[in-house]
């Protein structure tokens, strides 16, 4: 087992729950103050991680390009975060809903790679790809 794999399951399980509360707290809230809090709450996890790391002594170089990277990132969960709300307000089942959001995300991610970082996919990752594409237009089918 690849040393990173662990931690990735972990990423992933932290991924799931993060979709799962969105659908729950959609039915309560407006998107645009779900995303709000959703945003300062993860904010203030990440500040005290970056206070943990001060802390610590542990150095921590920042470039111009990183910070507008950040923010760019910033910008597309932002995005992502409210349309999630607004996808589930409209009654789109998290069984449905997440694995197409998700699944979109892992496709164009690797087309982004492909296309922009000149990345490269063996024929496996690129049935694995495919396989995500039949796995949408499924989903998407029903509903």
């Amino acid at each position: 087992m690849p040393p990173w794999l662990p931690l990735a399951l972990l990423t992933a399980l932290c991924l799931a729950l993060y979709n799962f509360f969105i659908k729950l707290a959609s039915a309560h809230v407006p998107a645009a103050v779900g995303a709000v809090v959703l945003q300062l709450v993860a904010a203030a996890l990440g500040g005290l991680w970056l206070l943990q790391l001060k802390w610590q002594g542990q150095p921590l170089p920042v470039s111009g390009k990183g910070l507008g990277l950040a923010a760019a990132a910033g910008l597309g969960v932002g995005l992502a975060e409210i349309l999630t709300f607004i996808v589930f307000r409209r009654g789109v089942p998290s069984s449905v809903g997440t694995p197409v959001i998700v699944g979109g995300s892992v496709l164009l991610t690797a087309l982004l790679g492909l296309l922009l970082l000149r990345e490269a996919l063996s024929w496996p990752q690129a049935a694995g790809l495919l396989l995500i594409v039949a796995g949408i237009a499924l989903l998407a089918r029903g509903h």
